[in-house]
């Protein structure tokens, strides 16, 4: 895991064609900033009170996605929230999601700071998802162990997180995908897999025509 240093892209691989791509890579070199040292620490603390509520069973089997999920891949970026994702399903007789469940352990616990649809936790704002489509539930169920600081936890793969980038679209998920594949060692058989399977291929043909180079 490497948490210090600055990612330069590989500006031959990415076309000028567009105000767009411009400003995509303005938010490139800013999700290229590092986090504080005392922010990664805390991270610790937030994933031992995860594990605490799944032992609880307050939540199920979780991983970790986003952006948090990409730094044990590329450099980090500025971002300090912590989506968190869970097979969430809703009470039954109801077709609604409640977290009430999850607020009411963690706010008795002494965390009631809230940030939009997060909850911070030692410092990092938490976002409980569901897996909401089909390639969230797959990268869920194929997440792998990993530890911080000697606390355990589970990560989406390289190749999800990528897929995600991908069916997400925003600009910033593009600027990772593009740190992903300039920086990162993916699996691009496995990724390529994973896009056919979610019919993305398509999708990620146009992102190569849009911002690399032809080889």
């Amino acid at each position: 895991m490497r948490w210090s240093g600055r990612f330069l892209p590989d500006m031959s691989r990415i076309h000028w064609r567009s105000v767009v791509d411009l400003l995509l890579l303005a938010i490139f070199f800013i999700l290229a900033r590092t986090p504080a040292q005392s922010e990664i620490m805390k991270l610790e603390t937030t994933l031992e009170v995860l594990n605490e509520m799944e032992s609880a069973k307050v939540i199920s089997k979780y991983a970790i996605g986003g952006a948090v999920a990409a730094f044990f891949y590329i450099e980090p970026g500025t971002t300090f929230d912590l989506d968190v994702f869970i097979a969430w399903e809703p009470a039954p007789g109801s077709l609604l999601l409640s977290n009430a469940e999850i607020f009411d352990y963690l706010f008795k616990r002494g965390y009631t700071q809230l940030e939009r649809e997060a909850i911070v936790i030692a410092g990092w704002a938490v976002q409980f998802l569901p897996t909401g489509n089909h390639l969230l539930k797959e990268a869920l169920e194929q997440a792998v162990p990993f530890e911080v600081g000697g606390v355990p936890t589970r990560i989406f793969t390289q190749e999800h997180l990528m897929a995600v980038c991908l069916d997400v679209g925003r600009p910033k998920d593009l600027a990772r995908l593009l740190q992903f594949i300039d920086e990162g060692d993916p699996d691009l058989n496995r990724f390529k897999e994973i896009l056919a399977r979610y019919k993305l291929s398509d999708k990620y043909g146009e992102f190569e025509k849009r911002f690399l180079s032809s080889l």
